[in-house]
């Protein structure tokens, strides 16, 4: 018996694929990462410079500058910003003002949107472009009133020590619910909008109530929308400086941005001193986007992958 040794045919030459093929890279990709790369850091500059500033003493920036190689790097300047401010309290005072405010925005928004979108009610659209013009309205334009109103408004000694609504917290949590709640409202509705009826339709026909479809239904799949709406709220209520500073008279009372300006001499600014007290500052704001950081790109993305 004669068995062919032949060797087999060659493949045909074609496209080399599998993991060892390099993937060519396209002169437009190169062009858009370069151009993300430049703007992320012009972005991120003046947060750098703040950081490296704060590491380094006065004396050797003002004989050296601020762009000249560092001889000498520590973290005193933190702890120096942290007492000297007396940080602590003022971080207590802006804890009590965005959380309550944050978690109010939400709820109220959320149900304003479950109304408007997923119950039978007349002038559902109506009820939606008001709280979406109320965005349009500037917010200096009311301050007066404002305050003669919360100089008005009695409050029980427990919830107030003015007795009014005017130096204390709920002031400022009232005010910033009243603005921030129209665009939640507006980002909410339409994000209730996508969700399939059937699930609520089915909710329905099993007996659910208005508040059991709201709550044990439309909110948990509203989840990504309401970590990335309360990621944005949490900054805005927390850098917030203006409503405090109207409406709050006591010192003791101030949110934490107020305390930058016990780190200015009456004739001297260390401005390195300055710039350790802002990144203390804006620590809050980056550990609560780490912690919601999943869920605030998923919100930001919905929608980008429907048909």
């Amino acid at each position: 018996m004669i068995t062919d040794i032949r060797p087999a045919p060659a493949p045909a030459a074609g496209p080399v694929s599998g993991p060892g093929r390099r993937r060519r890279v396209r002169p437009g990709r190169l062009g858009l990462h370069a151009f993300l790369m430049t703007v992320s850091l012009a972005f991120l500059a003046p947060l750098l410079l703040a950081v490296y500033a704060s590491l380094r003493p006065y004396e050797e920036t003002a004989k050296y500058g601020y762009f000249s190689f560092p001889r000498h790097l520590s973290f005193d300047y933190y702890r120096q910003a942290f007492t000297d401010s007396g940080m602590g309290k003022y971080f207590l005072n802006s804890i009590l003002i965005a959380v309550p405010g944050v978690l109010l925005t939400l709820f109220l928004a959320s149900f304003v949107a479950f109304s408007v979108t997923r119950l039978k009610m007349r002038g559902g659209l109506v009820l939606l472009m008001v709280f979406t013009a109320g965005n349009l309205l500037p917010q200096q334009v009311i301050v007066t009133p404002l305050y003669v109103l919360f100089t008005k408004i009695e409050l029980p000694y427990w919830m107030s020590d003015s007795m009014t609504m005017y130096d204390s917290y709920w002031a400022v949590i009232a005010v910033q619910v009243a603005f921030q709640v129209g665009f939640c409202v507006f980002v909410l509705a339409n994000f209730m909008r996508t969700l399939p009826i059937e699930i609520i339709e089915a909710a329905v026909v099993d007996g659910a109530g208005v508040w059991t479809r709201y709550w044990r239904v439309t909110l948990p799949l509203c989840r990504p929308a309401l970590a990335a709406l309360g990621t944005l709220q949490f900054t805005w209520m927390y850098n917030d400086f203006l409503w405090a500073l109207v409406f709050i008279s006591d010192g003791d009372k101030l949110p934490v941005t107020s305390a930058l300006n016990n780190l200015r001499g009456q004739f001297f600014t260390d401005y390195n001193l300055l710039a350790a007290g802002s990144v203390l500052v804006a620590l809050p704001t980056v550990l609560v986007f780490l912690l919601l950081q999943r869920h605030f790109i998923a919100g930001l993305t919905l929608g980008a992958n429907k048909g």
